[in-house]
């Protein structure tokens, strides 16, 4: 009994010291819970080249838009994002907010209404965006997140894309 008494002494203090890990493996700044929401629609002359989603945004939440990349199934660009057109034209996709709406827009260093039915189906028709609310400040000790990389996002918070909701717009 001797030769067992310490080591069931080891093994009944690593329970203590195993159960009192204090890591909670929150993300975030406890009060902020990441947001998703898809919206699709068509940038056109009569929307102002624009869209809103309504959504309600807290004052620490950061603000991330992306946008679907056409040519990719399930690749998703950070924007603002610029795009070199032939002829030196550029059109531009853009975000602003407030506490209830996310506006994604375009803008050009051109009349829009002068593109080419292969530039607009490619860059105004049928465009989806992913708004990705996420906590401003990183829970204790958690490291940086390339914003720019969807994935990595989507994997730091957890994110769970089954339950985005989606806003179709005009």
């Amino acid at each position: 009994m001797k030769k067992y008494f310490p080591i069931l002494l080891l093994a009944f203090i690593s329970l203590f010291i195993f159960s009192c890990d204090d890591n909670d493996n929150v993300v975030g700044d406890g009060d902020t819970y990441p947001k998703m929401r898809d919206v699709s629609g068509s940038f056109t002359n009569a929307n102002g080249y624009s869209f809103t989603v309504p959504i309600s945004i807290e004052n620490t939440d950061v603000v991330l838009v992306y946008r679907r990349d056409p040519a990719a199934s399930n690749a998703w660009q950070l924007i603002p994002k610029t795009y070199f057109l032939s002829g030196g034209r550029e059109l531009d996709y853009n975000a602003l907010f407030d506490s209830q709406n996310v506006e994604i827009y375009t803008e050009a260093n051109f009349d829009q209404t002068t593109m080419t039915s292969s530039e607009v189906s490619q860059y105004l028709t049928n465009q989806t965006f992913r708004v990705v609310l996420v906590p401003a400040s990183p829970a204790k000790g958690a490291s940086a997140v390339d914003t720019s990389d969807y994935n990595a996002v989507v994997k730091y918070y957890n994110l769970d894309e089954s339950k985005i909701k989606t806003i179709k717009v005009n």
